[in-house]
Order: structure tokens, then C-alpha cells, then sequence
């Protein structure tokens, strides 16, 4: 298997919107699905933004999914979104070590929901460090980060 990222192109648009839009993968990540104008926005805006950096996740060439970090207030944020027929192969860990090579802001900053314990081991296979849990709009969370 051969996880790579490239910048996001608008042919990855679609795919990318059917992965967010998987009832069961938003559950997991206790976030809701875009309709498709909303998404569209969403991925303009990413685009626009000077402080985004967003590139897909390509496995053997198919889209896997999207990794992104971003500027909110004093913090640098990073997330993903692996496409549910991709997960439990590891492709999430190996995106995310990729992308740390092209996002070097630290410290770096990452929100998971508490049941999501897949991606909470991605993160601490990556460095990440649980530094407190909280409770917002009906979610618990942890919220980690990795500082070197």
C-alpha cells in the first residue's frame, strides 16, 4: 500500500463529499455531513484561506481521503478524513506522519472525539499528547498536541 498527499484538486471534490457524507463516518467523528453546496463553500474557503494547507490523501492513486491545518485564534489546528472503506489499514497514521513533514508549526494542535479511539491512536502514533478533555455542544472530546 502507498499512502501519498498532492494538493487537492476539484476533481477530488466529489469523492471527498461522499466520504463526509457517510452517515456512519460523521458519527465518528461527531461531525455533521455537508450538503453539497455547503461542502463546495467550505472547499472554496479552504482554498482561499492563506493560512490553510489541505492536500488529499491518495492510496495506490485512489483518493483516501483529505488532511488539512489551519490558523484558529492562538492555535494552529490540524484534522483529517479518511474515507470509511480505507480505515483500519493504517492510512490515516502514514497520511498524517506525511503531512507532519510539510506542516512543521508547533506546537500543533488536534480535537477527537472521545469515542473515536481509532484516531485518538493515530494521533498518539504521530506524538500527539492528550492535554485535557472537554465537553462542547454535546460532544466529548479530547484535545491533543504535539509540541516537537
Amino acid at each position: 500500500m502507498r499512502v501519498e498527499l498532492r494538493d487537492t484538486v476539484e476533481d477530488d471534490l466529489p469523492i471527498l463529499f461522499r466520504q463526509q457524507a457517510d452517515p456512519e463516518a460523521s458519527a465518528m467523528a461527531a461531525f455533521p455531513s455537508r450538503d453539497w453546496e455547503a461542502f463546495v463553500a467550505h472547499q472554496a474557503k479552504i482554498a482561499a484561506g492563506p493560512d490553510m494547507l489541505q492536500q488529499t490523501i491518495l492510496v495506490d492513486g485512489d483518493v483516501a481521503g483529505d488532511i488539512g491545518s489551519w490558523q484558529a485564534e492562538a492555535e494552529r489546528n490540524v484534522g483529517y478524513w479518511i474515507g470509511r472503506s480505507f480505515w483500519g489499514r493504517g492510512v490515516a497514521t502514514a497520511a498524517l506522519r506525511a503531512f507532519l513533514e510539510l506542516e512543521t508549526t508547533r506546537p500543533l494542535t488536534a480535537y477527537v472525539a472521545a469515542h473515536n479511539l481509532g484516531s485518538r491512536r493515530v494521533l498518539e502514533k504521530c506524538g500527539f499528547e492528550v492535554v485535557r478533555e472537554q465537553h462542547v455542544d454535546g460532544v466529548d472530546e479530547f484535545v491533543t498536541s504535539l509540541r516537537s
